[in-house]
Protein backbone atom coordinates (compact mmCIF):
# COMPACT_ATOMS: atom_id res chain seq x y z
CA UNK A 1 0.00 0.00 0.00
CA UNK A 2 2.11 3.02 -1.43
CA UNK A 3 -0.80 5.65 -1.19
CA UNK A 4 -0.65 5.86 -5.19
CA UNK A 5 -3.64 5.43 -7.39
CA UNK A 6 -2.92 1.53 -8.41
CA UNK A 7 -2.49 0.48 -4.80
CA UNK A 8 -5.58 2.43 -3.27
CA UNK A 9 -7.46 0.76 -6.32
CA UNK A 10 -6.54 -2.82 -5.18
CA UNK A 11 -7.55 -1.99 -1.71
CA UNK A 12 -11.30 -0.87 -2.99
CA UNK A 13 -11.64 -3.45 -4.80
CA UNK A 14 -10.01 -6.32 -2.42
CA UNK A 15 -12.94 -4.77 -0.21
CA UNK A 16 -15.61 -5.03 -2.61
CA UNK A 17 -14.59 -8.61 -3.09
CA UNK A 18 -15.57 -9.06 0.82
CA UNK A 19 -11.45 -9.42 1.95
CA UNK A 20 -10.74 -8.60 5.52
CA UNK A 21 -8.04 -6.09 4.79
CA UNK A 22 -4.37 -6.11 6.08
CA UNK A 23 -2.30 -3.19 4.70
CA UNK A 24 1.24 -3.39 4.69
CA UNK A 25 3.59 -0.19 3.85
CA UNK A 26 6.97 0.33 3.54
CA UNK A 27 9.14 3.09 4.39
CA UNK A 28 12.14 2.27 2.58
CA UNK A 29 14.00 5.30 2.64
CA UNK A 30 12.50 6.70 -0.36
CA UNK A 31 13.04 10.44 -0.87
CA UNK A 32 9.94 12.24 0.89
CA UNK A 33 7.57 10.71 2.98
CA UNK A 34 4.42 12.14 1.43
CA UNK A 35 3.86 8.39 0.40
CA UNK A 36 3.06 7.23 3.48
CA UNK A 37 1.13 9.90 4.68
CA UNK A 38 -1.39 9.04 2.04
CA UNK A 39 -0.92 5.92 2.19
CA UNK A 40 -2.11 6.06 5.95
CA UNK A 41 -5.20 8.52 4.86
CA UNK A 42 -6.19 6.27 2.32
CA UNK A 43 -5.93 2.88 4.58
CA UNK A 44 -8.30 5.09 7.39
CA UNK A 45 -11.19 5.93 5.11
CA UNK A 46 -11.25 2.66 3.29
CA UNK A 47 -10.98 0.85 6.16
CA UNK A 48 -8.58 -2.10 6.93
CA UNK A 49 -8.41 -4.49 9.76
CA UNK A 50 -4.60 -3.04 10.13
CA UNK A 51 -1.72 -0.94 8.68
CA UNK A 52 1.68 -1.84 8.75
CA UNK A 53 4.50 0.39 8.38
CA UNK A 54 7.27 -1.58 7.70
CA UNK A 55 10.80 -0.26 7.79
CA UNK A 56 13.44 -1.03 5.07
CA UNK A 57 16.42 0.96 4.48
CA UNK A 58 16.91 -0.04 0.62
CA UNK A 59 18.41 3.66 0.35
CA UNK A 60 21.51 2.14 2.03
CA UNK A 61 22.16 0.48 -1.34
CA UNK A 62 21.24 3.43 -3.30
CA UNK A 63 20.90 2.79 -7.20
CA UNK A 64 17.57 4.86 -7.79
CA UNK A 65 16.36 8.44 -8.20
CA UNK A 66 13.64 7.21 -5.38
CA UNK A 67 16.35 6.02 -2.87
CA UNK A 68 19.61 8.71 -3.92
CA UNK A 69 20.78 11.77 -4.87
CA UNK A 70 19.98 10.94 -8.76
CA UNK A 71 17.97 13.79 -10.54
CA UNK A 72 14.17 12.84 -11.41
CA UNK A 73 13.38 12.13 -14.53
CA UNK A 74 10.94 14.65 -15.86
CA UNK A 75 8.79 15.84 -18.71
CA UNK A 76 9.80 12.62 -20.33
CA UNK A 77 7.70 11.52 -23.62
CA UNK A 78 5.33 8.64 -24.10
CA UNK A 79 7.58 6.83 -26.12
CA UNK A 80 10.39 7.95 -23.90
CA UNK A 81 9.04 6.25 -21.05
CA UNK A 82 8.41 2.93 -23.22
CA UNK A 83 11.94 2.22 -23.51
CA UNK A 84 14.54 0.26 -21.26
CA UNK A 85 14.50 1.04 -17.66
CA UNK A 86 14.42 4.64 -16.02
CA UNK A 87 16.84 5.16 -12.90
CA UNK A 88 13.55 5.64 -10.65
CA UNK A 89 13.32 1.69 -10.93
CA UNK A 90 14.32 0.59 -7.11
CA UNK A 91 16.59 -2.43 -7.50
CA UNK A 92 14.49 -5.92 -6.13
CA UNK A 93 12.16 -3.77 -4.73
CA UNK A 94 8.98 -5.49 -5.34
CA UNK A 95 11.19 -8.95 -4.56
CA UNK A 96 11.75 -7.42 -1.09
CA UNK A 97 8.18 -5.95 -0.33
CA UNK A 98 6.54 -9.31 -1.53
CA UNK A 99 8.78 -11.21 0.92
CA UNK A 100 7.72 -9.14 3.72
CA UNK A 101 3.78 -9.23 2.69
CA UNK A 102 4.14 -13.40 2.25
CA UNK A 103 6.03 -13.16 5.80
CA UNK A 104 2.86 -11.14 7.29
CA UNK A 105 0.74 -13.39 4.96
CA UNK A 106 1.52 -16.42 6.91
CA UNK A 107 1.30 -15.25 10.37
CA UNK A 108 -1.74 -13.97 10.35
CA UNK A 109 -3.19 -17.06 8.11
CA UNK A 110 -3.91 -15.28 4.69
CA UNK A 111 -4.22 -17.00 1.74
CA UNK A 112 -4.10 -13.85 -1.04
CA UNK A 113 -1.90 -10.93 -1.54
CA UNK A 114 -2.74 -7.93 -3.25
CA UNK A 115 -0.63 -6.13 -5.63
CA UNK A 116 -0.78 -2.91 -7.85
CA UNK A 117 1.54 -3.88 -10.61
CA UNK A 118 0.94 -2.87 -13.81
CA UNK A 119 2.24 -3.54 -17.29
CA UNK A 120 0.65 -1.48 -19.72
CA UNK A 121 0.74 2.36 -18.59
CA UNK A 122 4.37 1.73 -16.53
CA UNK A 123 7.71 2.67 -16.32
CA UNK A 124 9.35 -0.06 -17.68
CA UNK A 125 10.02 -1.81 -14.52
CA UNK A 126 10.75 -5.39 -14.47
CA UNK A 127 9.22 -6.76 -11.44
CA UNK A 128 5.56 -5.27 -12.42
CA UNK A 129 5.63 -7.72 -15.55
CA UNK A 130 3.09 -11.03 -15.27
CA UNK A 131 6.09 -13.42 -15.91
CA UNK A 132 7.62 -12.06 -12.69
CA UNK A 133 4.56 -12.48 -10.24
CA UNK A 134 4.05 -15.90 -11.78
CA UNK A 135 7.96 -17.21 -11.11
CA UNK A 136 7.78 -15.57 -7.84
CA UNK A 137 4.16 -16.97 -6.88
CA UNK A 138 5.55 -20.64 -7.92
CA UNK A 139 8.41 -19.47 -5.50
CA UNK A 140 6.10 -18.75 -2.34
CA UNK A 141 4.30 -21.89 -2.80
CA UNK A 142 7.67 -23.40 -2.24
CA UNK A 143 8.97 -21.34 0.29
CA UNK A 144 6.88 -21.44 3.68
CA UNK A 145 5.78 -23.70 6.20
CA UNK A 146 2.04 -22.95 5.30
CA UNK A 147 3.10 -23.96 2.07
CA UNK A 148 4.91 -27.04 2.16
CA UNK A 149 2.59 -28.42 4.92
CA UNK A 150 -0.45 -27.85 2.55
CA UNK A 151 -2.32 -25.33 4.99
CA UNK A 152 -2.34 -22.54 2.50
CA UNK A 153 -1.76 -22.09 -1.34
CA UNK A 154 -0.91 -18.31 -1.83
CA UNK A 155 -2.03 -16.71 -4.54
CA UNK A 156 -0.67 -13.27 -5.56
CA UNK A 157 -4.02 -11.03 -7.00
CA UNK A 158 -2.68 -8.47 -9.83
CA UNK A 159 -5.92 -7.09 -11.04
CA UNK A 160 -4.58 -4.05 -12.46
CA UNK A 161 -1.75 -5.54 -14.38
CA UNK A 162 -3.40 -5.47 -17.51
CA UNK A 163 -5.35 -1.98 -17.34
CA UNK A 164 -4.29 1.12 -19.13
CA UNK A 165 -4.34 3.42 -16.76
CA UNK A 166 -7.36 5.28 -18.13
CA UNK A 167 -9.39 2.03 -17.13
CA UNK A 168 -7.75 1.76 -13.43
CA UNK A 169 -9.15 5.38 -12.89
CA UNK A 170 -12.22 4.42 -14.21
CA UNK A 171 -12.42 1.22 -11.69
CA UNK A 172 -11.26 3.60 -9.34
CA UNK A 173 -14.05 5.82 -9.49
CA UNK A 174 -16.68 3.17 -9.54
CA UNK A 175 -14.88 1.83 -6.03
CA UNK A 176 -15.25 5.10 -4.63
CA UNK A 177 -11.12 5.62 -4.22
CA UNK A 178 -10.90 9.24 -2.74
CA UNK A 179 -8.60 9.99 -5.31
CA UNK A 180 -7.63 13.16 -3.45
CA UNK A 181 -5.87 11.27 -0.75
CA UNK A 182 -3.88 9.73 -3.09
CA UNK A 183 -0.51 10.37 -3.78
CA UNK A 184 1.92 9.35 -7.07
CA UNK A 185 4.60 12.13 -7.81
CA UNK A 186 8.08 11.04 -7.28
CA UNK A 187 9.59 14.20 -6.59
CA UNK A 188 7.01 16.61 -4.31
CA UNK A 189 7.45 20.24 -4.07
CA UNK A 190 6.47 21.67 -0.58
CA UNK A 191 3.71 20.17 1.14
CA UNK A 192 3.31 17.41 -1.54
CA UNK A 193 2.50 18.77 -4.45
CA UNK A 194 3.26 17.29 -7.48
CA UNK A 195 5.75 18.34 -9.87
CA UNK A 196 3.58 17.66 -12.71
CA UNK A 197 6.46 16.24 -14.91
CA UNK A 198 7.90 13.40 -13.61
CA UNK A 199 6.61 9.68 -15.24
CA UNK A 200 4.52 8.98 -12.49
CA UNK A 201 2.73 12.70 -12.62
CA UNK A 202 2.27 12.29 -16.66
CA UNK A 203 1.22 8.95 -16.61
CA UNK A 204 -1.49 9.56 -13.68
CA UNK A 205 -3.13 12.36 -15.94
CA UNK A 206 -3.21 11.28 -19.13
CA UNK A 207 -5.12 8.57 -17.36
CA UNK A 208 -7.68 10.90 -16.22
CA UNK A 209 -8.34 12.84 -19.24
CA UNK A 210 -8.39 9.86 -20.92
CA UNK A 211 -10.97 8.57 -18.44
CA UNK A 212 -12.77 12.08 -18.35
CA UNK A 213 -12.70 11.86 -14.90
CA UNK A 214 -11.53 14.97 -12.72
CA UNK A 215 -8.54 13.99 -10.44
CA UNK A 216 -8.71 15.49 -7.17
Amino acid sequence: MSGGLDSSTCLALARRDGFACYAITFDYGQRHIFELEAAARVAAALGVERHLVVKVGLDVFGGSALTADVAVPKARSLDEMSHGIPVTYVPARNTIFLSLALAWAEVIESADIFIGVNALDYSGYPDCRPEYIEAYSRMANLATRAGVEGRTRLTIHTPLIGLSKAQIVTLAHELGVPFGLTHSCYDPGPGGRPCGACDACLLRRKGFEEAGIEDR
